[in-house]
């Protein structure tokens, strides 16, 4: 069945009409509703909806932490060069001690403390504690 060129023009033509007429009518009624009710409402209402929006979108964008057990991984603290002691000391760290804790803890001196601190933080490529740690558990080498 072959629908002509006047058939498809005159149905597209009444479909426009009917969008027309319809946003029309939803215009007229958005208009009625804007002046029945104060600019507060509205001001919530908008609130409202942008912070639903923005914890959805913090919500998809924010990471997610891993599931299940915690496996460290062997292989990225092989390719650093990651020793066993030095590997106690970021665990140390990452818990919140300071060096003379730390160096109670292992049974070994503050200045050794030091010198793993120092060589983690060459291994890891990174200036500070926080970020030691941050990029630790980015390797997945400590929980």
């Amino acid at each position: 069945m072959r629908v002509s060129r006047s058939t498809i023009r005159l149905v597209l033509f009444y479909a426009l009409a009917l969008a027309l007429a319809a946003f029309a009518l939803e215009w007229l009624q958005y208009q009625y509703f804007l002046k029945s009710y104060p600019v507060e409402i509205y001001i919530v209402i908008i609130a409202v909806a942008f912070t639903a929006m923005g914890l959805w979108v913090g919500n998809r964008l924010s990471t997610r932490q891993a599931k299940g057990p915690f496996e460290r991984n062997d292989a990225a603290l092989k390719s650093l060069g990651i020793s066993a002691r030095e590997l106690e000391v970021l665990e140390a760290l990452a818990a919140g001690q300071s060096n003379k804790e730390i160096a109670r803890l292992l049974g070994i001196s503050p200045n050794t403390v030091k010198t793993h601190i120092a060589h983690l933080f060459a291994k890891l490529q990174v200036n500070g504690r926080i970020r030691a740690i941050d990029e630790a558990r980015s390797l997945r080498l400590i929980p």
